[in-house]
């Protein structure tokens, strides 16, 4: 029972806290509501093309230490083992807060991709592998200069990583598969731009 209300508690706490759009904040400090301009995304790659790169980098490090916090919360309030499962607080505020940034009640549920919170959440729910996936993500970001690619390249390695090392570790591995499914919906625009050839690399300023 206690665990259960404790569940809760942490589910609710981090979706609120995804709730908070810290590309919202910035944007209306400078006058201007990011929903109405770029891709009318309120995520740090939005940002960063419309306001520039100290507006998206302060996004980006905004989202980031919201989903630190989300985290820090469940693994405080469910240390160690909880159902069976190993850091299953931190698994569950990091989907929350990845929930709460992408659908923020809010927002009227127009929010983010979930990226930036995901480089925090990767590496609470699993340290090495979630590095790793970074530096891929970096990497295809030189490489091509797409940002969403690397995004979804991030969540795919970090899946099949999880999948190949951890097998039978089923809510890590049902975790990563939610966080790769909420990656691919959000970036499913994207998607169809990169094949289509008329995706936005960085450096393209937005209207």
């Amino acid at each position: 029972m206690r665990e259960g209300l404790l569940c809760i508690l942490v589910a609710v706490a981090a979706y609120l806290l995804g709730c908070f759009s810290t590309g919202i904040t910035i944007s209306s400090l400078k006058g201007i509501n990011i929903r109405e301009h770029g891709s009318k995304n309120t995520g740090a790659s939005n940002v960063l093309r419309v306001l520039g790169v100290r507006s998206g980098v302060l996004t980006f490090v905004g989202d980031s230490l919201k989903a630190t916090l989300a985290c820090l919360l469940g693994l405080w309030l469910l240390p160690g083992a909880t159902f069976g499962v190993e850091r299953f607080g931190v698994l569950l505020a990091g989907l929350f807060v990845v929930l709460g940034h992408n659908w923020p009640v809010f927002y009227h549920f127009k929010g983010g991709k979930g990226v930036a919170c995901s480089v925090a959440v990767l590496l609470f729910a699993e340290p090495l592998w979630g590095a790793v996936a970074i530096v891929l993500c970096l990497a295809v970001i030189a490489l091509t200069r797409y940002i969403s690619l690397g995004s979804m390249t991030m969540l795919l390695s970090f899946a099949v990583l999880v999948w190949v090392t951890r097998w039978g570790q089923w809510a890590l591995c049902l975790f990563a598969l939610i966080m790769l499914a909420l990656c691919l919906w959000r970036h499913r625009t994207n998607i169809q731009r990169l094949l289509s050839g008329t995706e936005n690399k960085i450096g393209h300023k937005a209207r």
